[in-house]
Order: structure tokens, then C-alpha cells, then sequence
């Protein structure tokens, strides 16, 4: 009789940043924030079974990060797990949704791994990710205070270019650290080294009517609301996993 590995179901909801502000730089280079953050239910899935560690991207971003620069490989690695695991990707890679986070963040989370302090070694994002749905995030992501759940819709547009965080966040300190008005401190810094960032906030303010925001680092655009339209996404904040 043939050995049967069973499947498991992942879901790895983006994370959206609805504030951003930069309160200082550490010795170690690393950005101190205080920002809101909520996730919502645009979402990649992973698909795991038992095996040698191997990821495979598929879906409408088929990307191969080399095993040492994936999050997943890492999570695994972090709960001493070895599994093949399969990805459908929605979250655009550079597009400020913490998509390689929240892929970490649901491996730990499956594993019941809940040690947001040594989570966010993998990344800044993924501490948040694990729990999800509404918090306010300071430091540089390790501390986390979870606030009431809010429902809430948004529209997102995304870019088909990605933005480099740690490009933005140096350009943000060649710049004096500018803040911005608009509730995104990094802003500024992304429209300055991707220009072309302007186009696609203008396309969705034309259609909404609404100043839009960048998300994180870029270089996703969202407005609270829902404007269906082609090329757009509208989206719903989602609850805490547990």
C-alpha cells in the first residue's frame, strides 16, 4: 500500500498599511516606525506536503527566489520543517502588501510558531502577519498592539513594476528623512526614486475621486472605499487568525 501524504491549505493574507511614520534609525541601520497596519482578504495561497523542501511559485507571479532569499524556505527552517510547498501568488512581489511576509507568516502560523520577537528576524513584517487583522506596529515591527477589528474596504491599484524597500528607505535617508502630509512617510522617497509611481496614483484618483495613499514602500495605491473598475482590486479588512 502506497504512503499517503496529505495536503495542507495555507491562506497568506496581504497586509496593508493604512500610516506610516519613520521616528528614528537604529545603530544597526534599521528604520524605527510607528504604523497602523490590517490585513485583507486578497490573499495568496500555499498549498504543503510532506518532503524535501522545494517552493514552487505559480499563479500571476511565477517568481523563483533562490532558496537562501526565500521566506518560506526560511519559516520551514525556523520550525524545523521539511515540506513541498506550492504557491499561488496574488500579492505582486515589491508592492508594499508584505506578500513574501505574509508566506512566512502563514508557514509559522500553521506550525503554531507565535514568538512574534524571533519572527521578525525573518522579516519586519511578519510578526504582524502571523496574528493579523488590526494592530499598531512600532520598533522596527517587533512590537505589536492589537486594536478592536474595524470592516473596512478599500481599492487597490498595482503597478506592474515593484518598488526595492531597502532602495526607498535609503533614498528617504539621502532625502534628510522628509515626512509627508499624505500619512505615509516613505512616499516622498518612493516618488522620487520611481517616478513613474505618479501615473498610477493618478489613474486612481481620477477614478475615486479620493487622494490615494502608497502602501508601505510602494508600489501598491489604495483608497479607503469601494470603485470597482477594471485593473483595480477592492478589497475587505480581515480578522485575527486566532
Amino acid at each position: 500500500m502506497e504512503n499517503y501524504s496529505p495536503m495542507y491549505e495555507l491562506y497568506a493574507p496581504a497586509k496593508l498599511t493604512l500610516s506610516l511614520a519613520i521616528t528614528g534609525v537604529r545603530q544597526s541601520g534599521l528604520h524605527e516606525l510607528e504604523a497602523e497596519m490590517v490585513t485583507i482578504d486578497f490573499q495568496d495561497t500555499l498549498r504543503l506536503r510532506e518532503g524535501h523542501t522545494e517552493v514552487t511559485y505559480q499563479g500571476e507571479y511565477p517568481i523563483s527566489p533562490s532558496p537562501n532569499d526565500d521566506l518560506i524556505v526560511q519559516a520551514l527552517n525556523t520550525v524545523g520543517l521539511s515540506m513541498e510547498v506550492e504557491v499561488h501568488k496574488k500579492i505582486p512581489p515589491g508592492g508594499g502588501l508584505g506578500g513574501g511576509s505574509a508566506n512566512a507568516a502563514a508557514i509559522l502560523r500553521w506550525a503554531n510558531y507565535k514568538d512574534e520577537k524571533k519572527a521578525v528576524q525573518l522579516g519586519s513584517d511578519v510578526p504582524f502577519n502571523i496574528r493579523g487583522g488590526r494592530a499598531s506596529v512600532s520598533g522596527v515591527g517587533e512590537s505589536i498592539t492589537y486594536l478592536p477589528y474595524e470592516e473596512k474596504t478599500f481599492t487597490l491599484i498595482l503597478p506592474p513594476f515593484g518598488c526595492s524597500t531597502s532602495d526607498v528607505y535609503e533614498r528617504w535617508d539621502e532625502m534628510g528623512g522628509p515626512k509627508s502630509p499624505n500619512g505615509n512617510d516613505l512616499e516622498p522617497a518612493a516618488l522620487d526614486l520611481y517616478p513613474e509611481l505618479q501615473k498610477w496614483k493618478e489613474i486612481l484618483e481620477g477614478h475615486s475621486k479620493k487622494e490615494a495613499r502608497l502602501a508601505g514602500s510602494g508600489s501598491t495605491w489604495f483608497v479607503e472605499g469601494s470603485y470597482p473598475a477594471e485593473g483595480l482590486i477592492v478589497a475587505t479588512t480581515t480578522r485575527e487568525n486566532f
